[in-house]
């Protein structure tokens, strides 16, 4: 039952992580067709990149201490990413740069989905499967 719980709790962040990086999605989106401010979507993306950025570590953390070395793996590339974009202070959009870094922005966004679907149906799936396994044990 424990394996089933920390599997839900993995996919739950990972949700978490999804619906962030759709919002950042959004709100680009909304500023290219000219629905909302360049002041206004800087400010709604860099209000939530930080909490981005804490719940991958974070799941990263956690698939360190459960063992999860396969997921592990593949979550250190997209992490080492933020952590390098932090660094070098570029994880926050600039209001007087929004438009020029348009195309930019989104692409790293759509990229960052990506890796991120492919995540949470490989959270779905060891989901699906521990449920599988713990009714197995039960008969």
């Amino acid at each position: 039952m424990g394996d089933i719980l920390i599997w839900l709790l993995f996919f739950f962040i990972v949700i978490a992580i999804l619906v962030m990086l759709i919002f950042q999605l959004i709100c680009l989106t909304d500023l290219e067709f000219d629905y909302i401010n360049p002041y206004d979507t800087a400010s709604q993306i860099n209000r939530v990149v930080l909490p981005e950025f804490i719940t991958q570590g974070v799941l990263c953390f956690l698939y360190l201490i459960r063992g999860h070395w396969a997921m592990l793996l593949y979550c250190v590339p997209y992490l080492y990413y933020n952590v390098r974009l932090y660094m070098q202070r570029r994880h926050l959009i600039d209001v007087t740069e929004i438009f020029n870094m348009l195309y930019w922005e989104k692409k790293q966004r759509i990229f960052k989905l990506g890796h991120i679907v492919i995540l949470l149906l490989i959270s779905l799936f060891w989901v699906i499967y521990s449920a599988l396994e713990d009714d197995e044990l039960d008969l």
